[in-house]
Formats: C-alpha cells, structure tokens, sequence
C-alpha cells in the first residue's frame, strides 16, 4: 500500500494568515511614533475623512461594537488627538471632532501608512498589482 506524499507546501489560507501577520506587524512599527493603536488610527482616519460625527455613527464605520469605540474615543481623547463637543441638533448627545493636533497626526499616520504599502507591495509588478487589489476585493464581499 503507498502512503500519500507529506503536505509540504502551505495552503492558501496558511499563506494568506503569514501575508496578514506580516502586514500587522509592519502596522505596528508604522504607528509606533505616534502611540496610536491600529484600532485608533482607523478612527481617525475615519474622523478625518468624514468630519465629526456621534460615537455611534464611528462604531457602525469601523464594524466594531458601540462599547468599543467609547474606548478608542477615550484614549484618542487622552492624548489630545479628538474632542468631544455637544451635538447642535441634539443637546443630549455628543459629536467626536479630530482637533488640530489629530488632524496633524491623521497626516503623518496616512503618509507614514502610505509609504509602507509602497514598500511592502514593491516586489509586486502593475499588473500583480491590479490582479490582488481585485482578488482582495472579491474576497472582502
């Protein structure tokens, strides 16, 4: 009886988590400067994009839970990076705002995060470029 070969080669799942993995951790060293986690970083691209808006309306943004974005509103508000300010149409509730100081550091996070996709997707040719950007997509759906 013949044994089947040994699996030696990863799966695509396999070879798409290492992809990931790298990505996150290249993330991490990207946003250390600025002391931001990923998590909020996304919020104030988020804030910077789209202008100030209640805490609700960022959690349905990011996809994550309510709870969850109080928390990231909280530490980016530590750090002097978004205000809270009264919602004119609604005096009960409250408006996130990226301040100057946010809106300075949202630059320097997009350009930072720019440039380290330029350089992690470099060994990709134009057209390997276009194939992934439209596989990533199909996936994402």
């Amino acid at each position: 009886m013949s044994e089947a070969p040994e699996e030696t080669e990863e799966t695509i799942a396999e070879t798409f988590r290492g992809v990931a993995r790298q990505l996150r951790h290249q993330t991490q060293r990207t946003l250390a400067p600025w002391n931001v986690t990923p998590s909020q970083a996304r919020a104030l691209g988020v804030l910077t994009r789209h202008g100030s808006m209640r805490l609700g309306a960022l959690s349905e943004h990011l996809r994550i839970a309510a709870r969850s974005a109080t928390e990231v509103v909280d530490a980016l508000a530590e750090d002097g990076l978004v205000e809270r300010h009264p919602d004119p149409c609604d005096r009960r509730a409250t408006l996130v705002a990226v301040s100057a100081r946010g809106a300075e550091v949202a630059a320097g996070i997009r350009a930072a995060r720019a440039a380290e996709a330029e350089e992690f997707f470099a060994k990709l040719d134009d057209a390997d470029r276009a194939s992934l950007a439209r596989i990533l997509r199909a996936l994402r759906t």
